[in-house]
């Protein structure tokens, strides 16, 4: 399997692959630059298809990472993590202290968190093995309250406030009161974030793969269930994408009629190339890796410390990082994911 010449390889400072025959863990670390600090980033379980998939998988994500911390304004770097399984029925005690071993094996180089597929309770298992591992405890909340690791909330709040941005730039909106917003996936984040936008006065349209998930949203929430099929098609403002990646691509682009795509999924766009394309249609696109770094603040500040009022500040700044993210691509005339790039870059000292 080579690496270097990987097309998602992106002078990747390390990548590592980790093997137990006694638990039959398979994963791969990924750690993509450690300019401003130690690497964190998730650790994904996933039933990949073969290797390929689980390395280009981890080498994307973890670049994703060092662009959302840098853009965060956080002293971190990005790095990512993959478990080749089946979250569903891979999972074991034995497996996830086998991996705790492999990441404490780097050192503190990389720090671990939840991600699809692993939640607190992996992290938890994982913290018996190593100290390098967030989510794992219990702090305060935006809201003053508590809870154990999960930093959905956060994510969600980042994104409600992205939303806010964006409308008001390209739509000239100060509330968002009777603003059609259509989400696509309402897990934990695409919940919160459903949440957010009623509470603001907004019109959703959710969907889900998980019937149960729609089904929570629209009974406690009052959102408008709509099949996956539809969700691209509808006359909406804002097309909010929170469940997997990949999902602007060529089929859906020409569906879409929304004037605004800000959501929280990972890796929204199937092709890089696709923001010119969104450009030219006249989108306004919120960078993902702008937009959803509300969890990756609020597991930087479980572990830095800090309350809960300077964590909603933190988050808040997603807002004028956004905007200045917007300003610049009107004003040079580029996309808004090479202005995301470049502020980046401008911060970790990349490229």
């Amino acid at each position: 399997m080579s690496v270097f010449s990987h097309v998602e390889f992106d002078h990747h400072q390390q990548v590592v692959f980790g093997h137990d025959k006694a638990s039959g863990l398979q994963a791969i670390i990924a750690i993509h630059n450690r300019n401003l600090g130690p690497a964190l980033g998730g650790c994904r379980m996933w039933p990949y298809v073969d290797d390929q998939a689980a390395l280009r998988d981890v080498l994307r994500l973890s670049r994703g990472m060092t662009y959302k911390s840098a853009l965060a304004n956080l002293p971190l770097g990005g790095g990512k993590a993959v478990i080749i399984g089946d979250p569903h029925t891979g999972k074991s005690t034995a497996l996830f202290q086998a991996m705790g071993d492999f990441v404490e094996s780097l050192g503190g180089r990389y720090i671990t968190a939840a991600d699809s597929g692993t939640g607190v309770a992996e992290m938890q298992i994982m913290a018996e093995r190593t100290r390098h591992v967030a989510g794992a405890g219990v702090r305060e909340t935006l809201d003053g309250g508590q809870r154990s690791g999960d930093p959905s909330p956060a994510t969600a709040y980042g994104v409600f406030v992205g939303i806010q941005v964006a409308v008001k730039h390209r739509l000239g909106r100060d509330d968002l009161k009777g603003l059609r917003v259509a989400i696509q996936g309402v897990g934990q984040v695409g919940f919160n974030l459903a949440r957010h936008l009623r509470d603001a006065g907004a019109r959703v349209w959710a969907c889900d793969i998980v019937e149960a998930n729609v089904r929570r949203a629209v009974e406690q929430l009052g959102v408008k269930a709509v099949t996956q099929a539809d969700i691209y098609g509808l006359d909406v403002d804002v097309f909010a994408p929170c469940a997997m990646g990949g999902i602007i691509n060529l089929q859906t682009l020409d569906l879409l009629r929304a004037p605004i795509i800000a959501g929280a999924a990972n890796n929204q766009l199937a092709d890089a190339q696709l923001a010119e394309e969104l450009t030219s249609k006249g989108v306004l696109y919120a960078p993902d890796y702008a937009i959803n770094a509300g969890g990756i603040i609020d597991i930087y500040f479980e572990r830095s410390g800090g309350s809960a009022l300077e964590l909603k500040a933190h988050i808040e700044g997603i807002g004028a990082t956004l905007e200045q993210i917007f300003s610049r691509a009107e004003h040079q005339g580029k996309t808004t994911t090479a202005i995301a790039d470049q502020l980046a870059e401008e911060r970790f000292g990349g490229r």
